[in-house]
């Protein structure tokens, strides 16, 4: 007999108990295809919704899903995921590990703070007067961006420095035009981000748009921070642990808190860890009838 699927709201990343960022999480989710994960996941609203299943090989299997689509890895969705399932007392501390649709991830839990696994980078660069920088700015109402890279970590990402804390608060993101480039260049969004300004104990103050996913702009983006940790690191050798903060500038703030540890061999990345707190939100229906 097989159990019934269960829905939780989880705030991830989350900033001394308060902000942080909102994904749905429906556990007991092996008998749900993914046409019916898609329409609960649309249903939900979030930016990302987490379905976690049983695996052969690793902890649990999870499988996440924007509004519109399937994405591979989502962070925040799998911090809000483990420490959902360590509250419902189906894990404990201590390494476990995830199975995804491009294969197994490790997961840290230890105390209240849950950090993933990301791969090495692999970095693109993007010259700000060439035509895709010329288009990126553009898409951005003209923004000066200082850097300007793509980095994947397990998603593709556009990482964007601006000067200044006031700058990036300015930014005017053309959701439609974001939204075709990160077609074209296969991205999930842009990462803008700033060094000045931010508050104590973070070394950036980061924006997110994600429009090709169904996701304007969210509170705290783990699959995002990674990748920026590994600029960092690599302009300016910070690390190789650092934290940034997410949110704050949103129309409705959520400031968020997201602590990234790099792994580094012979002074190069060879893996990271980005993770933080959650706080279990409260249940939700999963209305199967017309999933």
């Amino acid at each position: 007999m097989s159990t019934k699927p269960q829905g939780w709201i989880v705030h991830a990343f989350t900033e001394g108990g308060g902000g942080g960022n909102p994904a749905g999480v429906v556990v007991d989710a092996d008998g749900l295809d993914a046409a019916a994960r898609l329409r609960i996941a649309a249903r939900v609203g979030l930016s990302e919704t987490a379905f976690v299943s049983a695996s052969a090989t690793e902890t649990v299997r999870l499988e996440f899903f924007t509004p519109t689509r399937q994405i591979a890895h989502c962070g925040h969705a799998t911090i809000a995921t483990f420490a959902l399932l360590k509250s419902l007392g189906r894990i404990g501390e201590g390494h476990l590990s995830k199975e995804t649709i491009e294969g197994p991830r490790a997961v840290i839990v230890e105390g209240d703070r849950v950090s993933m696994e990301q791969r090495a980078p692999r970095f693109e660069p993007i010259a700000p007067r060439g035509r895709e920088g010329a288009r990126i700015s553009a898409s951005l109402a003209g923004t000066r961006l200082h850097d300007m890279r793509i980095v994947d970590t397990g998603n593709r990402f556009a990482v964007l420095e601006v000067e200044s804390r006031e700058a990036l608060a300015a930014v005017d993101p053309d959701q439609t035009a974001i939204a075709y480039i990160s077609e074209s260049l296969d991205l999930v969004g842009y990462y803008v981000y700033s060094r000045e300004g931010a508050p104590a104990g973070r070394v950036a103050t980061t924006r997110m748009f994600a429009p090709r996913y169904g996701i304007d702009e969210e509170a705290a983006t783990g699959m995002a921070a990674g990748p920026l940790a590994c600029v960092l690191f690599d302009r300016f050798c910070i690390g190789p642990t650092l934290a940034v903060e997410q949110g704050a500038l949103m129309a409705v703030p959520s400031p968020s808190a997201i602590h990234v540890r790099l792994d580094l061999v012979d002074g190069v990345i060879s893996r990271l860890f980005a993770g933080g707190s959650a706080r279990v939100e409260r249940r939700v229906a999963v209305d199967l009838e017309t999933a």
